[in-house]
């Protein structure tokens, strides 16, 4: 956790910074008096509260999000003492492992407080009702620094929020800080030369992944119960992979993304410790979006129904081996050992996957060219503040010809409709997250899988861009842990547009398992 490196006079600095005697200050109004100063007493109940005082609230960060929101309805506990007791736990662990890059501890108490007035006076709440949120660091939140991990944004205080901010606090989560992502969100390692790397929690000499590895350590950690994140590459399923968490990479347009852009390959999604807190917080963040063309039009509530189905017939295709790109054999065996588990369900499991021929050119070649724009004047302005990975999209992009992106248009429509067709056949398609499991920290990223060279920084990740490419939803759900007890995570792919059912499938194979009920390491000492 850092300041934000503001100018102290700065009235935006004052609204959204606080110091470490502050936050332990904060924590301390909370715990003592149960209540933030201006704002009136409430009559929750008391064993609660004296709970926190005694230091035996760090049990209300293992909870679920729905569990929270349960007793926080029921006036068990306040949004006061939840949100104590996840800032206390930010500032016991995230030093370890450098989730939370920006933290607004007075900001969130004195929210809490007010969700706790607004529950008082039978005001109705929302269904993430004083449950503790922290953004990804690339999404523009009011008043508290947006850095997209880059020297350029170091000082950078948005005035407005994202929609998805708005959305997420409209639903009663409660903003304490921003995670940590690679510079821009570029990669699938968290590290950048604002705040450093993030560690894995399960080994703090691993990465945690990326682009959303703030989020994916933050959850496995208890600091927060729900975190947002986004994907392109991968970015919302490698760090849960890596992190034993649950990331869900909607279908194009679910949850509003970038304004008026018309690909599907970026999409921003929920991340939770577990299936159905993934539905609960993709409830509240998905909808319509005027501004968004793909955006889809349906009633998010549909995500807070039940989750439990059967699944006997159900067909479920399993990977081949995407064409023969390499795997480490450790990867391999674990995920191929849950297929059992689906069969144990029901479900008729037949070896088939879609034909990936030519996605290895369309990808790189429609990524570089989509990020032009945003990286190439940064390049020409500061390349010294430019990560060497992101000045070669740049170069690529300017070596691409016009042809070839549109060979990789043509790509993209005819893996949609191969997409389509093998769906017709299957309900659902299941393969690793990861080619690797989680690596050294200080390697940027791997350049060979099992005696294979990587060309580039993305190639590593080529189990989750193919995926991408086929603009189906996709979620990663912990499968199992290596030798070396490292999270291997499970990918599971629906049909086009089918959260609900990917997510129902999700839901079986987590409670067959149980395997996110492992807790992370770094919490031990």
């Amino acid at each position: 956790m850092q300041d934000e490196g503001l100018g102290p006079d700065s009235p935006l600095t004052r609204a959204a910074t606080i110091t470490r005697r502050a936050f332990g200050q904060a924590l301390g109004i909370a715990a003592v008096a149960g209540s933030v100063p201006g704002l009136s007493g409430t009559a929750w109940a008391q064993p609660a509260k004296a709970a926190i005082v005694a230091g035996a609230g760090d049990e209300l960060c293992d909870l679920s999000a729905i569990e929270l929101v349960a007793r926080m309805r029921r006036k068990q506990v306040s949004a006061r003492e939840v949100m104590t007791a996840h800032l206390a736990r930010i500032e016991r662990v995230n030093a370890k492992v450098n989730a939370v890059v920006t933290i607004v501890a007075e900001r969130a108490m004195a929210d809490a407080a007010r969700a706790d007035e607004r529950l008082t006076r039978g005001e109705s709440s929302g269904v993430l009702h004083g449950l503790p949120v922290a953004h990804k660091d690339l999404v523009d939140t009011a008043g508290i620094r947006t850095t997209r991990g880059s020297p350029f944004y170091r000082d950078n205080v948005p005035a407005r929020d994202a929609l998805i901010v708005t959305r997420i606090r409209a639903a009663g989560a409660i903003t304490c800080g921003k995670t940590n992502t690679p510079e821009f969100g570029a990669g699938s390692q968290t590290f950048n030369s604002v705040f450093g790397a993030t560690r894995n929690p399960y080994d703090g000499t691993k990465t945690c992944g990326g682009s959303s590895g703030g989020a994916a350590v933050a959850l496995a950690c208890g600091m927060v119960p729900i975190a947002d994140g986004s994907d392109m590459g991968g970015s919302l399923r490698n760090p849960a992979a890596f992190c034993n968490v649950v990331g869900l990479r909607p279908a194009p347009g679910r949850v509003p993304g970038t304004a008026g852009s018309w690909s599907p390959l970026s999409v921003s999604g929920p991340m939770a410790r577990s299936v159905a807190d993934v539905a609960l917080f993709l409830s509240a963040m998905a909808g319509p979006d005027p501004v968004n063309p793909l955006s889809i039009a349906e009633d998010s509530s549909q995500f807070r129904a039940p989750l439990g189905r059967d699944f006997k017939g159900v067909r479920v295709a399993w990977w081949r081996g995407l064409g023969g790109i390499p795997f480490e054999p450790e990867i391999r065996q674990i995920v191929d050992a849950n297929r059992r588990v689906f069969e144990g369900l029901g479900c008729i499991v037949e070896e088939a996957e879609p034909d990936f021929a030519g996605v290895d050119e369309a990808f790189p070649a429609l990524r570089f060219t989509g990020n032009y724009s945003q990286y190439a004047p940064l390049v020409r302005e500061h390349p010294e503040w430019v990560k060497d990975t992101i000045k070669y999209e740049v170069a690529e992009a300017e070596r691409i010809s016009a042809a070839a992106i549109g060979r990789a248009l043509a790509r993209q429509t005819r893996m949609y409709d191969q997409s389509r067709q093998f769906f017709e056949r299957y309900d659902y398609f299941v393969l690793p997250v990861t080619q690797v499991s989680p690596f050294d920290v200080t390697v940027p990223y791997p350049t060979q899988i099992a005696g294979t060279p990587m060309g580039t920084y993305i190639d590593w990740m080529r189990s989750c861009w193919y995926i991408t490419f086929m603009s189906n939803p996709a979620i990663s759900v912990p499968a199992g842990f290596t030798a070396a007890g490292l999270p291997v995570g499970i990918q599971i792919v629906g049909r086009h547009r089918g959260e609900w059912s990917l997510l129902q499938m999700a839901h079986a194979f987590e409670q067959a398992t149980q395997h996110g009920k492992r807790r992370a390491t770094i919490l031990n000492g």
